[in-house]
């Protein structure tokens, strides 16, 4: 990539989103960029992708694989492994995009597809082995994979914790929540759980004992331990670097710490759009919804070059 490339799009991130993305673009015959990362990214704890139709089972590496086959077969998208470090809107028309080793490049449009960065819990030993396969953050995304097993929720948030009890019946029949000391309202919790054949747990985890990622109990501080086979544990979140720079020096929109967009996923800045896990809550995260975002970029994008 040099200062003479021009894309019709430039693609940053070769998840599903970004690669769902730019196979419909290439099928609207637009030349595009796929800028992706040599780190390892985000899903690379998954062991699978589960409801995408077809592909039930496949890990994230067999996924990326047929999707650049596929998208071989067109001539019309390329690949870079690189970290983009700026992208920079022109007066008039498109963006320069620049990668942290001085590439740079131009494009009619941008499509962010980054993911966010998880803020796993320091001090807690054991959580990076078993984060992905029996520390999970989506009981929709591997709730299955973790059925009939032992649950607890952790959270500090009343309001979430009092679903133990029944929420996650399709999977479990014995989930408890486990909260911080400081819990408000613990004492009214506990005891409605407790009617609900659930309990609530109070102390700071500080161990995940464990075979090989494969949890089977909880240490707190005190010393206690839990016997308990899964967590439903969602992580803080924050966005990417570079989008952290779009927001900062360009005013790109922000709601509740995710990429605001419109209906076709057009972000606050003409001809930035966004899809995938930065621009929603970790309940609207997943595969299939990344998918679906990708495409309606994509379309959008298309249809936008008509007017």
């Amino acid at each position: 990539m040099d200062t003479t490339a021009q894309y019709d799009t430039v693609i940053i991130g070769g998840g599903p989103a970004g690669l769902t993305a730019a196979l419909t673009l290439t099928r609207y015959r637009c030349r595009t960029l796929v800028i992706e990362s040599p780190a390892p990214p985000r899903n690379a704890a998954s062991r699978g992708v589960h409801g995408l139709i077809g592909l039930e089972g496949a890990t994230p590496d067999e996924l990326r694989s047929r999707a650049w086959d596929e998208l071989s077969r067109y001539g019309l998208a390329q690949r870079l492994d690189a970290t983009v470090g700026e992208i920079t809107p022109l007066p008039g028309d498109g963006f320069t995009v620049r990668t942290d080793d001085g590439a740079t490049a131009w494009a009619r449009n941008v499509i962010l597809a980054t993911g966010v960065i998880d803020q796993h819990p320091d001090g807690v030993e054991g959580f990076a082995a078993c984060w992905g396969r029996t520390v999970i953050h989506c009981p929709f995304c591997i709730g299955e994979e973790n059925a009939d097993r032992t649950w607890a929720l952790v959270a500090d948030e009343p309001a979430y914790l009092a679903m133990a009890a029944t929420a996650f019946r399709a999977w479990t029949g014995d989930a408890i929540a486990i909260a911080p000391p400081s819990l408000p309202g613990a004492d009214d919790l506990r005891r409605s759980l407790q009617e609900q054949g659930s309990d609530l747990v109070q102390g700071e985890i500080t161990r995940l004992h464990h075979t090989d990622g494969d949890l089977h109990a909880v240490e707190l501080a005190d010393g206690a331990l839990l016997e308990r086979q899964t967590l439903l544990w969602p992580q803080p979140q924050r966005q990417v670097p570079l989008v952290e720079r779009l927001v900062a020096e360009h005013g790109l929109a922000l709601s509740d710490g995710y990429v605001t967009v419109d209906d076709g996923r057009q972000t606050s800045i003409p001809g930035l759009y966004a899809a995938g896990d930065l621009t929603g809550q970790t309940w609207e995260q997943g595969v299939v919804p990344a998918v679906t975002a990708g495409s309606a970029a994509a379309d959008a994008i298309h249809f936008a070059r008509l007017a």
